[in-house]
């Protein structure tokens, strides 16, 4: 920032959009509003994960509602991409304290990720939680991930569209 004369110039800023996070958002919406919000939040991951960005951090808190009621992701600290993370299942385990100890008792390397883990940090009441799965259940799926991984490497070029296909008709003359 410098001043020029009697104006001062901003060389460099950035800018926000005004949003309310997620899970402060739910807590107050309406039913209807709150179902909207979910199904766009699993939409805001789809379209990330298709443009080979992986949020790290899917917590509810680290997604924002617009004014539009738009869902966005706003927190960059963990991103990486989704063709560097390796994707798997739980595996299974071999005695019954595995399944009740704090830590994994298997080996996990700094860029694996279990999708079938994600919705116990989301905080979904059970209707939500029944919404997202319906939807977007796939998500929460290592095979789900591997398949966008996949089509990534192929040099596929998935789409993300702006809007909901469901609300814009194409009309052509031909």
């Amino acid at each position: 920032m410098h001043d020029e004369g009697e104006d001062l110039v901003i060389d460099h800023l950035y800018i926000e959009r005004r949003m309310t996070p997620l899970n402060l958002y739910i807590r107050t919406a309406t039913r209807d509003q709150a179902e909207q919000a979910v199904l766009d939040y699993g939409q805001a991951i789809r379209d990330l994960a298709v443009t080979n960005i992986f949020p790290g951090d899917l917590l509810l808190k680290n997604f924002g509602v617009t004014r539009h009621n738009r869902v966005i992701f706003y927190d960059y600290d963990e991103l990486c991409l989704v063709t560097g993370c390796r994707f798997r299942e739980i595996p299974q385990a071999e005695h019954d304290e595995d399944e009740i100890r704090a830590e994994a008792w298997y080996y996990v390397a700094d860029n694996d990720v279990f999708p079938e883990t994600f919705m116990n940090f989301l905080g979904f009441d059970p209707h939500l939680k029944e919404v997202f799965i319906e939807s977007h259940g796939e998500i929460l799926t290592a095979e789900w991930w591997r398949g966008i991984q996949h089509r990534l490497r192929d040099g596929e070029l998935l789409e993300v569209l702006p809007y909901h296909r469901h609300r814009v008709r194409v009309f052509s003359s031909l």
